[in-house]
């Protein structure tokens, strides 16, 4: 059996100062605590530590699981994890303590400190990049399509040179909210043009330092040897364990490292406001409005979401086989963290069942709970909701086949679980199917709770002949991501080569659209002749790409 730090029992907690005080976590709340995790406490395992704070005091905190499996290491509540875009947060703050400074506002033009980044004709501030509200594309699926894999390097100057090939946004400045780790990367830049620091040494002096946080750190070298630190794995589809450990060299959107009491050390900061002014701390936690005056639910860095009828603030982060999330109900004046080293872990499911648990008597029952027992459809059921549908504000698009008795979301090549006629489940989300009305297509929306993460209208669908196929085929390049593409015709179907990479099929979807395992294709033409296409993604639209002359 794996070490288990168990601080916290029946009669006692310890707090961050080491003090022992009366406030605990008592036996009977400890063991359903400690079910939620007691698939991953095993020696054989990764796992998860956990943290409970209760109003800056540890009420309760444990490892399950191990950090390192070649060696044998269990977790421990001081274990360090890689915690991905929990990251954020810190990276806002430290913009907002340079603000509390007066070396710059958040409502400043982002082109006033880095200038290189093109002119898209109108504003975009420091608070759009906080907000994602910006429309700057996302780094991480432009390095992917410019030839990046997973386990390249990754550098500051990489993601600055790809946004900033970028001739267009994914839409303009405050209308649309969709999350942009560039934003965040643009900001660990201004941190460091207008302090001449680092954003790794302005947090560790002005955050991490003064609240105690001396296992916290920006890892901007992945080379680094961090003592303590946890290992990261993902399933084999063979069995067993990979190691997955991300090799960035760039902070601010991610590269965080931390550990659980360091994380409730910074959740009890926005009570003690010890670090930031006042202004900052309330600041930070304030939705943030699109252009229409409507809430976008996320502040500096930080989710702003109520739970079974509790506010909550936090954030959760993945990368490669890291998993963390972190939450704080501000009125109960408890915190919650969980960090975990397994690629399929759900901390954020397993922080809302320690928080039931802690808070069983203050949260109301969800006013309309989503069944999620599986049901059988006949094929005619699932006949009717098989389709392509496309996103009204991108070219994105999502293809929905029936395979034997079971609809398949053919981008993922993922099967959904039918709860009815109309409502399926994927990755823990609920999808529901509307038919279509008089004035409206049928449609696909999206939820996660009562809030609509993507809607998806249905378009008919595009069965291109062989002939037709072959008026695609061609050399494309594209400026924005340096990089050519070759499209080539076999067996009657339609792929794409780059350099680097296995083929992939791109299916047809719509008219002139196609679908691929990394992206949307949608080509344009002038007259009848194919002269390019624009590859869009989760996170990316529309990034141009333009035939090449065939050579003579």
């Amino acid at each position: 059996m794996a070490m288990k730090w168990i601080l916290g029992t029946v009669a006692a907690s310890v707090s961050f100062a080491g003090v022992v005080t009366a406030q605990a976590v008592d036996a009977a709340k400890a063991r359903r605590i400690d079910s939620v995790f007691a698939a991953f406490d095993h020696t054989d395992r990764p796992g998860c530590a956990l943290g409970v704070g209760q109003e800056g005091r540890v009420i309760y905190e444990r490892g399950y699981g191990m950090s390192n499996l070649e060696y044998g290491l269990a977790i421990t509540p001081k274990s360090i994890f890689h915690v991905a875009s929990i990251s954020k947060q810190f990276t806002a703050f430290s913009v907002g303590l340079l603000a509390d400074q007066g070396k710059l506002s958040i409502d400043d033009d982002v082109h006033k400190y880095i200038p290189e980044l093109p002119d898209y004709g109108k504003p975009i501030t420091i608070r759009h990049l906080m907000y994602h509200t910006s429309g700057i594309r996302d780094q991480w699926e432009l390095l992917g399509w410019a030839g990046w894999r997973p386990d390249d390097p990754i550098t500051e100057d990489d993601v600055l040179e790809i946004v900033t090939r970028q001739k267009s946004l994914n839409f303009n400045p405050g209308d649309e909210n969709l999350y942009s780790n560039s934003g965040y990367t643009l900001l660990a830049i201004i941190v460091k043009r207008v302090s001449g620091q680092r954003l790794r040494e302005f947090a560790e002096a002005n955050i991490f330092r003064p609240l105690d946080m001396l296992d916290t750190h920006f890892h901007n070298d992945h080379t680094m040897i961090v003592p303590n630190r946890t290992s990261a794995y993902e399933k084999r589809a063979t069995g067993g364990w990979a190691i997955s450990i991300p090799v960035f060299d760039n902070d601010g959107a991610t590269s965080l490292q931390t550990t659980v009491e360091d994380l409730l050390k910074w959740e009890q900061n926005f009570t003690s406001g010890k670090v930031g002014s006042r202004k900052l701390i309330d600041e930070a936690q304030v939705s943030g409005k699109l252009n229409k005056g409507s809430d976008i639910k996320y502040g500096f860095g930080l989710s702003l979401e109520n739970y079974q009828g509790l506010a909550i603030v936090g954030h959760g982060g993945a990368d490669a086989g890291y998993r963390a999330d972190v939450l704080r109900f501000p009125t109960q004046g408890i915190a919650i963290a969980v960090t975990c080293n397994f690629a399929d872990a759900s901390p954020g499911q397993y922080a809302r069942s320690v928080a039931r648990v802690l808070l069983e008597d203050k949260l109301t029952k969800p006013a309309e709970a989503v069944s999620m027992t599986p049901v059988r459809l006949t094929n005619a059921e699932l006949d009717v909701v098989a389709g392509v549908y496309k996103n009204p504000n991108s070219d994105e698009a999502w293809q929905l086949v029936r395979k034997d008795t079971a609809l398949v979301l053919t981008n993922f090549g993922a099967t959904l679980t039918s709860l009815g006629p109309r409502r399926f489940t994927l990755f823990g989300l609920v999808m529901d199917i509307s038919p279509p009305a008089p004035a409206a297509p049928a449609n696909v929306k999206v939820m996660q709770g009562d809030h609509v993460l993507f809607n998806y209208d249905r378009v008919p669908a595009f069965a291109p002949s062989g002939a037709e196929l072959g008026g695609f085929a061609g050399t494309y390049w594209s400026d924005e991501l340096g990089v050519s593409y070759e499209l080539k015709v076999k067996d009657g179907k339609l792929f794409l080569a780059r350099r680097k990479f296995p083929e992939v099929e791109l299916r047809p979807a719509y008219a002139d659209g196609f679908i691929s395992d990394f992206g949307t294709l949608r080509f344009r033409r002038e007259g009848t002749k194919v002269t390019g296409f624009a590859l869009t993604g989760g996170r990316v639209r529309r990034v141009a790409f333009t035939r090449a002359a065939p050579m003579r």
